[in-house]
């Protein structure tokens, strides 16, 4: 019941000074605001850009021809990192490309562990054009294990077929940025039109046979309009490597994890397995590696950069207790014979120091509560601007109200306790 009756008190003593408890509040509602706005906005880019690099195969092993460290007289690879003049730098040779045997051999003894292994080969950068319109393009060959991590959502028509896909016919399948361009947006009118593609000096024509969904990532900024944004048209491999005579072999590979495999290990097992083949070449060596602790890294340094920045955002929290600490001493002096009366009528210390930490922290629950809603509201506002999903952390929150009321009991303590040990007759005898 005492403290009920103390949280009446305060209310009824927040009430007859509202301004001044605005006020009070106001360095708490800042400081709780600021965290929370940090923490939303930083948790939201944190789960966008995990989840976009999740999409597209951050667990997932990419392979590499890599030229080989130049030697020193002593035949010792040069130490460190290596910036090579471009007269060092060599061009592949059909020696040198991973196979098809090479892969082969791969998948039979990671088999349990893999679930493909994507390969694409690219034709290059160029223009489709239907009349005076024109679409900007990358024409990339693709095999059937290219989209089993990352398979983009078909609109119209439908993907490349097993079938297509090992051959080297002139079909595609084109984004609907594309279509937006040169066919007026309808998808099904796309589908078994011809697209006219300039690379270069090469000229190439595919049949549409599918439109998917094109999405940005989150990596990467379109600084154009609308209207210039690349995108990639899909063909059978076996196209573009007729298009392109380079039916040697490949500079790059995606090895696609099992589910569960811890692909940072697994990549260094197969970069040891493919470099087999390559101890008596004098030029290039395979190099393969994984995402996945490249984007557990950038999560760990954006918590890192999220949380000192909450830190120096939460200073405001102190100047707002101490904001907190001078009101109640205030407050005290004001109420120096409300006090007294109290002591006379048999009021204990601890029933008076009990009613001006109730108070204080009443200050602070109420601060921190309208702090966290405008936090919450302002993270929002910030992470759809930026383009993420909103994503209030509920951690967050908890741990900003919890320190607030813990303010509230540290800086309402010595007010409190200045109050408790009044003299009931000198206080009543305070003008």
């Amino acid at each position: 019941m005492l403290i009920i009756e103390n949280i009446m008190l305060a209310l009824n003593g927040l009430r007859s000074n509202k301004m001044r408890t605005f006020l009070t509040m106001l360095g708490i509602i800042i400081g709780i605001c600021a965290v929370i706005t940090i923490m939303t906005l930083g948790q939201s880019v944190t789960n966008k850009f995990t989840d976009s690099m999740q999409s597209i195969g951050a667990s997932n092993v990419t392979v590499m021809i890599q030229q080989k460290a130049d030697e020193d007289e002593d035949g010792n690879a040069a130490q460190g990192m290596m910036f090579m003049a471009a007269e060092n730098q060599k061009a592949p040779t059909e020696k040198d490309y991973i196979t098809d045997d090479m892969l082969s051999s791969l998948r039979e003894n990671y088999d349990s562990e893999m679930l493909g292994i994507a390969l694409s080969e690219t034709v290059g950068t160029g223009k489709a054009e239907k009349g005076k319109l024109y679409a900007n393009v990358t024409v990339m060959g693709i095999n059937g294990d290219y989209f089993l991590s990352n398979a983009p959502a078909v609109l119209s028509g439908r993907m490349l077929t097993a079938d297509e896909l090992g051959g080297d016919r002139r079909i595609a399948v084109v984004s609907d940025k594309l279509v937006n361009n040169l066919f007026g947006g309808k998808n099904e009118n796309a589908i078994g039109e011809t697209l006219e593609v300039t690379v270069g000096d090469s000229f190439y024509e595919y049949t549409i046979v599918g439109v998917y969904q094109y999405e940005q990532n989150v990596y990467m900024m379109n600084f154009g309009s609308e209207k210039d944004i690349n995108t990639n048209v899909y063909i059978p491999i076996g196209t573009a490597q007729a298009a392109t005579h380079s039916t040697a072999g490949y500079t790059m590979a995606t090895v696609i994890s099992a589910p569960g495999v811890d692909s940072t290990t697994f990549a260094s097992r197969v970069e040891r397995y493919l470099n087999a083949y390559y101890r008596t070449n004098r030029d290039f060596k395979v190099s393969a590696f994984s995402m996945e602790s490249m984007v557990s890294q950038f999560a760990s340094v954006l918590g890192t950069i999220q949380t000192a920045i909450s830190v120096i955002a939460g200073i405001s929290l102190l100047v707002g207790g101490i904001g907190v600490m001078n009101i109640m001493l205030v407050s005290i002096t004001e109420r120096t014979r409300e006090i007294g009366t109290c002591k006379a009528l048999g009021a204990t210390n601890t029933s008076i120091r009990l009613q001006f930490i109730i108070e204080a922290v009443i200050i602070c629950l109420i601060g921190g509560a309208i702090g966290v809603a405008l936090g919450i509201a302002a993270g929002s506002i910030a992470s759809n601007a930026l383009g993420f999903p909103a994503k209030a952390s509920i951690e967050s929150i908890l741990i900003a109200l919890g320190f607030s009321m813990t303010i509230g009991v540290f800086f309402g303590y010595y007010p409190a306790n200045k109050a408790a040990k009044m003299d009931p007759i000198n206080a009543l005898r305070y003008e």
